[in-house]
């Protein structure tokens, strides 16, 4: 019996196993959410942690102690999440699936994580790790077109021109509406900037 109570004591002392994450893991979820939005919506230089802990639901100090210096929370924010890699179909059907890509771009550019990625590219940052994050995520956003379109030149849909140019002509348009906000990017939109382009290039290759 005696044993029985001190077994049972020892199990009412013993420390609990921790869950995996835990309060402090989703805390800092709350608080890298928070920072993405606050840079997507007023940009890095007007990033405060004030209203990082007020968007979390946090205490300033919770905001200071995880991240002493605020650059090193907007890298964190900014790199925490998958880069949105947009997917482009090979149907076979180049301006089809050109038009995919730029409305599928404009949706990735539209949320948060896009938002704030598209304001510190605008603000030019100083600070080479931010802008390195940016310039990482904006490759990996073009990896999938740039093989659909280096695709096409080999089939033939397409005349061969510099990839990288092609790539920053067709987003270029999607970056630019959406930057301006006055509305969202359309599936006509996409057409449009597909068919001037291609048009342009076999207009100049046809010469």
């Amino acid at each position: 019996m005696a044993d029985h109570r001190r077994a049972s004591k020892d199990a009412g002392n013993a420390t609990p196993a921790r869950r995996p994450g835990g309060r402090n893991a989703r805390l800092r979820e709350r608080m890298l959410a928070a920072a993405t939005e606050l840079v997507a919506r007023d940009g890095i230089e007007r990033f405060r942690y004030e209203e990082v802990a007020e968007l979390a639901g946090v205490n300033k100090t919770t905001v200071y102690r995880n991240w002493p210096d605020h650059v090193e929370l907007v890298i964190e924010a900014l790199s925490s999440f998958d880069a949105d890699a947009v997917a482009v179909k090979d149907s076979g059907d180049l301006r089809a699936d050109l038009a995919d890509f730029l409305v599928a771009l404009a949706d990735s550019l539209s949320t948060p994580r896009g938002r704030a990625l598209s304001n510190v590219a605008a603000s030019a940052p100083a600070n080479e790790e931010v802008f390195a994050i940016v310039d990482a995520a904006h490759e990996r956003r073009m990896a999938t077109i740039r093989r659909r379109l280096e695709k096409a030149f080999e089939r033939g849909e397409l005349p061969p021109v510099d990839v990288h140019f092609l790539t920053e002509m067709l987003s270029g348009p999607v970056h630019l509406l959406l930057r301006r906000g006055r509305r969202s990017f359309t599936r006509e939109d996409a057409e449009q900037v597909v068919d001037i382009i291609l048009a342009g290039i076999h207009a100049v290759h046809a010469e």
